[in-house]
């Protein structure tokens, strides 16, 4: 069956069910609200165009990171999306919207979005973006999809932007506090702090990472820091200047985290649902706040209302006015049907 068939289907599911809860790899099922009971929907899966001189790629959104990194890999590409586990689709990571540990370096997720077409809740299927930026005018489509949970409908095809893989990557671990090493380091992937160490991806040429060595006056260690684990996870965002004070905060509580120099992203992990809830009212203080990644099924969506609520509200009763598209997800009020 051709992907456009398989689309064609997609189109059917939606039209008719009560409730659509799209379904990507499930390895980020927990994030944010809880998932509603109704007909799950699967986006097609493979690759449909790949042009490595034009550093695009189109495929099914059920593609998984897996399967997109060995493509483009063999071209001597790469498209850092980063997900924690690489069986998650790529339809999965865009609607969930979290950028990852690269941000630094190559940008929020949704850069990587060029097109995407996906089904909205009367099952007409929807193109955004294009595949060359020339291409493309009228509102930005492709990625008000990014973060939206599979509330406003179903990714179902997409072509990202890639990059050349660099031929050298390096971790460095440093002494200095992270503020620092951000000032001082020169396009570097990642920047990680856990409050008593900094550490530092650097990729390119060889002596791009040797430069940064010398600059940053870092050890070489085989790997980046160990993620924060626990039965209950979450992500805060801050302002970034706000990392190394929420950090300390954090380490006073008892709680596990990692922050993102220069971003303003803090991963946190608790054993106990009160220690992620702890998490949640530090973020508050430090004006940001925390989006619970998994267990915690007291603390759903974000614990404030986003700035943007209000907005994201009118959108959503626009092109679901029945809210059939995954309600709850998502912590936005619905005018039509509340």
């Amino acid at each position: 069956m051709s992907l456009d068939a398989e689309i064609a289907g997609v189109c059917d599911a939606v039209r008719t069910a009560a409730t659509v809860v799209p379904v990507g790899g499930r390895t980020q099922w927990e994030v944010g609200g809880p998932v509603p009971g109704g007909t799950e929907v699967r986006a097609p899966a493979g690759i449909v165009d790949y042009d490595p001189a034009e550093l695009t790629v189109t495929l099914g959104a059920g593609t998984t990171v897996a399967e997109l990194d060995a493509v483009v890999g063999a071209a001597g590409q790469h498209c850092p999306i980063d997900p924690h586990d690489p069986a998650a689709t790529v339809g999965g990571v865009l609607a969930v919207g979290m950028s990852g540990p690269r941000r630094l370096r190559y940008g929020p997720l949704r850069n990587r979005l060029l097109e995407v077409h996906f089904v909205i809740a009367d099952g007409r299927r929807i193109k955004g973006g294009g595949r060359t930026v020339k291409n493309v005018s009228g509102y930005d489509v492709a990625r008000l999809l990014v973060g939206s949970f599979g509330t406003l409908g179903v990714i179902v095809q997409v072509t990202l932007r890639c990059e050349p893989r660099p031929a050298y990557s390096e971790w460095l671990v440093c002494d200095a506090p992270s503020a620092d090493v951000v000032a001082r380091a020169f396009r570097a992937s990642s920047i990680l702090t856990d409050g008593s160490r900094t550490y530092v991806l650097v990729e390119g040429y060889a002596e791009d990472v040797a430069a940064a060595v010398a600059t940053l006056d870092g050890t070489r260690v085989a790997s980046g820091p160990r993620w924060p684990e626990g039965a209950h996870r979450g992500r805060i965002s801050v302002p970034p200047g706000a990392v190394g004070g929420l950090g300390r905060s954090l380490t006073d509580a008892g709680i596990e985290w990692l922050g993102e120099a220069g971003i303003g992203t803090v991963h946190v992990a608790a054993e106990h649902e009160g220690g992620l809830a702890d998490a949640r009212e530090l973020a508050h203080a430090a004006e940001g706040w925390l989006l619970r990644e998994a267990g915690a099924p007291g603390l759903d969506g974000f614990g404030v209302d986003l700035p943007n609520v209000d907005v994201m509200a009118r959108v959503h009763d626009a092109v679901d006015p029945d809210g059939r598209m995954n309600p709850g997800r998502l912590p936005i009020p619905r005018a039509v049907h509340a």
